[in-house]
């Protein structure tokens, strides 16, 4: 019989999910991932035990979760598509579930992934629906900790990345308004191991998690064109015509490179944080050694999506 503590993952071989589950695995912890769909079983090269991600079966995702102390929930989508106009809604609701069956198992402590500026007034359906979720936990009455990450960046990330390949790829790059609008990125190593610190507490906590530096949009994108050897030409324009130079990219990729609510989040600073930092890596540093390979390959988040339908917020992840 295996006598190490038991956690779960949602979404273990995700982008933040592996990050944090690597780290628990370091620090001698047994992982159990619950994914929407099977196929990978290792990370850190360990085999870890796998269940399914199954909202519409409660009973079965309760019985995933007997035995273990420590819930680190991932799972929410990054935006609604033609597909799933509900998205939002129903990732809401499979929120509720998720923490109604991890009580009825007993869990001891959630570890919960939200995004800065979560208020349920927002007029942006991922910062609303993401309030409403931190809202329905603290309902719970379990103990946990909700952990507000800006932009999340790494290796693997998303949207930066996608950055730093227009940026090798293309003679100009469109930035939207002014580009006065700020960003605190924050390294998805400094996440995982917040989010594991935190779940060995039991008070309930609300925190934001940013990194060191603090960027106007333009300062980020001119820092990565600048690390990554970029020769690409800047210029302003109206933040619509920024959406419909990227709605057309996407349509040659056969993905989602911005949507509206996303740069609206970004304009109107949502990942910038009043709080001290407590992220410690910075992007800058984490560009020096990291920028020959950033960029290189595009990150499709509907590739993503399909396989492994289970990301992160945040910013991001």
């Amino acid at each position: 019989m295996n006598d190490q503590e038991l956690d779960i993952v949602t979404g273990a071989f995700s982008f933040s999910g592996r990050y944090i589950a690597r780290r628990l695995i370091y620090s001698g912890r047994r992982v159990r991932s619950l994914n929407r769909k099977n196929g990978q079983d290792r990370i850190a090269g360990v085999r870890i035990e796998t269940a399914p991600l199954d909202f519409s079966r409660p009973d079965d995702l309760l019985e995933s979760m007997k035995g273990a102390s420590t819930l680190y929930n991932t799972y929410w989508i990054r935006f609604s598509h033609a597909s799933q106009p509900e998205a939002f809604q129903t990732a809401l609701r499979n929120s509720r579930i998720l923490f109604e069956c991890a009580q009825k198992a007993g869990i001891r402590r959630i570890v919960h992934l939200s995004v800065t500026n979560a208020t349920q007034n927002s007029t942006l359906s991922y910062f609303k629906g993401k309030a409403e979720a931190e809202s329905s936990l603290a309902e719970s009455g379990i103990s946990h900790a909700i952990l507000r990450p800006s932009l999340v960046f790494a290796e693997e990330d998303i949207l930066l990345n996608n950055i730093a390949w227009l940026l090798r790829h293309f003679p100009f790059f469109a930035i939207p308004g002014d580009g006065k609008y700020t960003v605190q990125p924050v390294y998805v190593g400094d996440l995982a191991e917040i989010a594991v610190n935190a779940g060995g507490h039991m008070h309930n906590q609300v925190e934001d998690v940013t990194g060191p530096d603090t960027f106007t949009f333009e300062e980020l994108v001119r820092l990565v064109s600048l690390k990554v050897g970029s020769r690409t030409i800047f210029f302003h324009c109206d933040p619509q015509i920024a959406l419909d130079l990227a709605s057309v990219m996407g349509w040659f990729m056969k993905d989602v490179l911005l949507t509206k609510e996303e740069l609206q989040a970004l304009m109107e600073n949502l990942l910038t944080s009043r709080e001290t930092p407590i992220g410690h890596t910075s992007l800058t540093d984490w560009l020096d050694e990291n920028a020959k390979d950033y960029g290189i390959k595009y990150h499709s988040q509907m590739d993503r999506h399909r396989i492994v339908q289970s990301e992160s917020g945040g910013g991001g992840g």
